[in-house]
This record gives C-alpha cells, structure tokens and sequence, in this order.
C-alpha cells in the first residue's frame, strides 16, 4: 500500500512545483514528452517480453477487450450527446477504456486478494492494459489529434499511419515482440530497468502540476462523465458479465477489481501529449486517482456480499 503514499506524493510535488512558480509554465508538456519518449518505450520493452501466452486464465486476459468494444460506442454516442469537442471526445476514448491496472493495480490487488491475486492482475495488465495502450489509444492519438498544418481537415489514412509506425511506444512495442526470447545483456536490462521505473514518478509530477481543482466550465461535465463510467459503469460491467460465474473464484474477483481502476497514467499522459485536452485528461487521471480509494474498497465488499448470497 505504500505506492499509494508514493502516488499522492508526487501529485502533491507537482501541484508545488506549479505554486512555487520557480518552473515555466510548459514544464507538464515537457515531463509529458520524456514519458512518451523514453520512460513509457522502456516500460514497453521490460514489460511485452516477459508475455507467457496460454489457454487458461480467459477471463483477465479477455475483459480489458471486452470492456474497450463496450465503452468507446458509449463514449461516442455520449460525445454526440452532450457535443463535445473532437479533442475532449479523443481524450475520453483514451482515458475512460483503460486502467491503472498495474502502478495502482498491483499493491491494490494484493492488499485485498494478498499475492496470490497477483499472476491474474499481471495477465489482466499485460494482455490487456499495454497492448490496448500501445495499439488502440496509439490510433485514437494520431485519428483525434491535429499539428497546426492539419486544422482545416481530417488527416487522411497515410497521415494516420506515418503517426502510428513513428510513435516511440509503437516502435518499442513492435521491437519487444521481436526481440521475445532473446535476453539482454545484464547492463543493458538494467539500463531499461531505470528508465522503466521513471515513467511513474514523472508523469505523476506532471499531473499534478497540471491539475486544476477550478476546471473551466466545459470540462466539468465530461470529467464527471469519465469518473462515472471509469469508476462506476466500468466494474459494473465486468460484474454482470462475469455473474454467471463462480464469484468466489479469485480470477474472477481479480478481473472485476482490476476493471473498476482509475484511468491509466500513461493513458492521461498519451492524451495529453497528444494535445487532447490537457487539463481534462490529467484532471480525470488524478481526481481519479484520488477517488479509488473509496470506490475500490466499496467493490471488494459488494463481492463478497454477492458472494456470501
């Protein structure tokens, strides 16, 4: 449980950092920018290979794909709904479908399950979480963003796909799956190591020095929307789909608590790096953050309430 100190640690030095007003103002976008380009490409590269593929453990490794083919038609049809914006709508596609399902994840599952939830939270994380990141919110970045050159229309397929193959954690995915089984020379591995572990801190920091507790006006409602969805319709969900089945199984109770997770750090930072609106993207990563820590535990106890039926 301490990564959860850890995690408000940094949000705390970065809302400092910005009051403290010895930083300039881009310093987020800068942080934001050696996330993408360095911390989450090593993440991806110490992550994709340790990939074990099998037939057993379906349900964490399908739901993060089940739920993304649920959500992002509700999204949109919500988008049109309440008229957002093209850059609020392409940052709800990336922020809403994915969780913090490993930096929050992890010390969460193993607080209510202890570290035999553990291996399921991984599978659940990396066949689903990185892979979505990596493939799906990497083509909502390059559809839903737009350089200055690119204002007055949509970028056309070979813009899209020019985006996508140069995008350091797209080349870094693909690099990870062909360098699958190949062992790194130690130094190298710990090279990536320290690089990999940066990615949180940093992008923490920068959350928090771009978090705005007076939001604009028109980024009230969509926040609301994406904490609701991410922390309420999300998991409730995972719950109905996976009721006809045994609830007592801890597969089972894994994949409904890694489904109820705030949204994705990296996620909010892709977003953001993306220029998808900003505020909104690090205000849905960090109020959701905050907030987790009531609507977790209260779907652990609705499990075993349902469970004890």
């Amino acid at each position: 449980m301490a990564n959860f100190l850890y995690i408000a640690g940094y949000l705390i030095i970065g809302l400092l950092l910005r009051r403290s007003r010895q930083f300039p103002q881009n310093t987020g976008q800068i942080l934001n920018a050696y996330v993408i380009y360095v911390a989450l490409p090593a993440l991806v590269i110490q992550k994709i290979p340790l990939l074990t593929f099998g037939k057993e453990l379906l349900f964490p490794a399908l739901m993060p794909w089940i739920l993304l083919l649920l959500t992002v038609p509700l999204v949109l049809w919500i988008a049109r709904w309440r008229n957002w914006s093209r850059t609020t709508t392409g940052a709800m596609l990336i922020v809403i479908p994915l969780g913090n399902t490993s930096f929050v994840g992890f010390p969460m599952i193993e607080a209510f399950f202890g570290a035999e939830g553990i291996p399921y939270a991984l599978l659940y994380d990396q066949l689903g979480s990185f892979f979505i990141l990596s493939i799906y919110a990497t083509i909502i970045a390059a559809i839903y963003s737009r350089s200055e050159g690119e204002q007055a229309q949509r970028p056309d397929a070979r813009t899209i796909a020019w985006k996508i193959i140069r995008f350091p954690p797209f080349v870094a995915l693909i690099a990870a799956l062909l360098l699958r089984g190949i062992e790194y020379p130690q130094v190298m591995q710990h090279f990536v190591d320290s690089l990999a572990v940066t990615l949180v801190p940093v992008i923490m920091v920068a959350v928090g020095f771009q978090l705005r507790f007076r939001l604009p006006q028109e980024d009230r409602g969509p926040l609301i929307w994406a904490l609701a969805l991410k922390l309420g319709l999300t998991p409730l969900l995972a719950l109905v789909m996976l009721a006809g089945f045994d609830l007592s199984e801890l597969a089972v109770q894994v994949t409904i608590m890694e489904a109820a997770m705030p949204a994705m750090i990296s996620a909010g930072a892709l977003a953001i790096m993306a220029g998808l609106a900003p505020t909104l993207a690090a205000a849905v990563v960090g109020y959701g953050v905050i907030l987790c820590f009531l609507t977790l535990p209260f779907w652990y106890f609705t499990l075993q309430f349902l469970q004890g039926l």
